[in-house]
């Protein structure tokens, strides 16, 4: 008998597991829903404007939020469907009782929506004494303009002038974390940029070459690691008085929380962080300015180029050899990355080879990394180019370089001329729709490296390096 009551007790327990799994999670009201009322639907339906704009019905209220005007009952706690604060929201775009209504820029999304039911079939909790006020979203654009001020500012603030002769290696630590990033000084110059027709394992897209000419800057001595991207992917935004710099400083756009492990298993920490979109890099860089009074951007892809040849015209770095052999010894790639536990190929920590004759770790092999540029043939041209960027007009192609572990890149895309560039199968496993901006289900082999100018640029410059304008795989309204 005690065996069978033990037995049942563990399939009482087990079945209490399965259905504490499968409950959904309590909806906090004034994290998740407050906000989604006071941005979309309390500018008019809130006291005083009720009736002139909100046909009557005021929402920044409990008691009137639940009552309403209209047939019905607004909110029915346990009922989404007999409620019509859902029902409005989920109206055709043209309904006149659409909320809100389509004259408004900013919509509720579709996860919005779900969030709404399921608080109301939750029981609708909405603490007593608490009054909704109208809030404006950050809209892309006028704000951006605002987040960029704030920035400068503050970079502007912190600046002291340095010359190319005095530029030094540093390490620096980001701002309320045990984080540290390192920076190697990067001397201006000219080089040919591209590479000669005979060159082993040459694309089409190398040449013609041309003469560039590249200020100088500082470089990331490593790739991005997890340990820094994290900071970034998962940063809470800290109050402030809006309005005031500390408050556009907190509205550098950040990450949706990963929808999954977009590491893949392959590791973080010190691993090279992976899998973000064009959009995602331009955005750590802005935040990483915000947070230290630097200003970082991705490198021109000249820039990349310039610093992985480190002064030398040959394929790679250290020279023409292009064999297994060298490769293996001096880059992680798909021939010495394999895994024996798990059968695949992976990256491995940063800077556990040596560096380029500059002291960047990584640049051929491990990861591939962005370049601020859109992808474009090259032109010939008989005037030396000076510090030349290619903006992307297009979601796709934009321009990473330096190969990777990856199985699918050939090892001749470690040479330091080689090219590659992002196509929408780099996306082809989201799930979203619309497809995430921030993340690169497919892309496991993508990651960055930082880059710092000594010319500090203008406001109008920032927010062009910061902002590509074309994050979106399809045109949003």
């Amino acid at each position: 008998m005690k065996k069978h009551t033990g037995v049942f007790i563990v399939l009482l327990i087990a079945g209490l597991d399965v259905a504490a799994a499968e409950k959904p999670r309590k909806i906090d009201f004034v994290k998740e829903i407050q906000p989604i009322f006071e941005y979309n639907c309390v500018g008019c339906h809130r006291e005083g404007f009720a009736n002139e704009s909100g046909g009557g019905y005021q929402m920044d209220i409990k008691e009137l939020a639940f009552k309403g005007r209209r047939e019905g009952t607004a909110i029915e706690p346990g009922d989404h469907e007999g409620s019509t604060v859902w029902e409005f929201m989920t109206l055709p775009e043209d309904d006149e009782l659409v909320m809100p209504p389509k004259t408004k820029s900013q919509k509720v999304t579709k996860e919005e929506i779900e969030l709404v039911a399921l608080w109301i079939d939750q029981g609708a909790t909405w603490p007593e004494g608490l009054q909704l006020k109208p809030k404006k979203r950050i809209v892309k654009g006028a704000d951006e303009d605002r987040i960029v001020e704030a920035v400068h500012a503050k970079i502007m603030a912190t600046h002291k002038q340095i010359t190319e002769a005095g530029m030094k290696p540093y390490k620096k630590r980001i701002v309320d974390t045990l984080v540290d990033y390192e920076m190697v000084p990067i001397k201006g110059g000219t080089f040919v940029m591209g590479s000669p027709a005979n060159e082993a394992g040459r694309s089409d897209d190398e040449g013609p070459q041309r003469k560039v000419k590249v200020s100088p800057f500082w470089m990331g001595k490593y790739e991005l690691t997890w340990n820094e991207y994290h900071k970034f992917m998962y940063y809470q935004k800290k109050k402030a008085e809006e309005d005031s710099d500390g408050w556009w400083l907190e509205e550098v756009a950040t990450p949706t929380k990963p929808y999954v492990n977009m590491d893949f298993g392959m590791g973080t920490g010190t691993h090279p962080a992976i899998c973000m979109t064009h959009h995602a890099a331009n955005k750590y860089c802005q935040w990483l300015s915000a947070k230290t009074g630097h200003f970082y951007r991705l490198p021109t892809e000249a820039e990349w180029e310039y610093a992985a040849r480190a002064g030398t015209t040959t394929a790679y770095s250290w020279g023409q050899e292009g064999d297994e052999g060298t490769l293996n010894a001096k880059t992680w790639n798909q021939n010495n990355v394999f895994d024996p536990i798990t059968f695949e190929t992976r990256y491995r920590e940063v800077g556990k080879l040596k560096p380029n004759p500059w002291g960047l770790y990584d640049i051929h092999g491990n990861v591939a990394e962005w370049t601020l540029d859109g992808y474009a043939p090259y032109k010939a041209s008989k005037e030396v180019l000076v510090n030349p960027w290619v903006k992307g007009t297009k979601p796709y192609p934009h321009v990473s370089r330096g190969g990777s572990f990856h199985v699918q890149m050939p090892l001749s895309k470690l040479r330091s001329a080689a090219r590659i560039f992002s196509t929408p199968d780099w996306k082809q496993q989201d799930p979203q729709l619309p497809k995430s901006i921030w993340y690169l289900t497919d892309a496991t082999f993508q990651g960055m490296r930082l880059v710092r100018p000594l010319e500090i640029p203008s406001k109008e410059e920032m927010k062009a390096y910061w902002n590509n304008g074309v994050e979106y795989d399809t045109p949003i309204d």
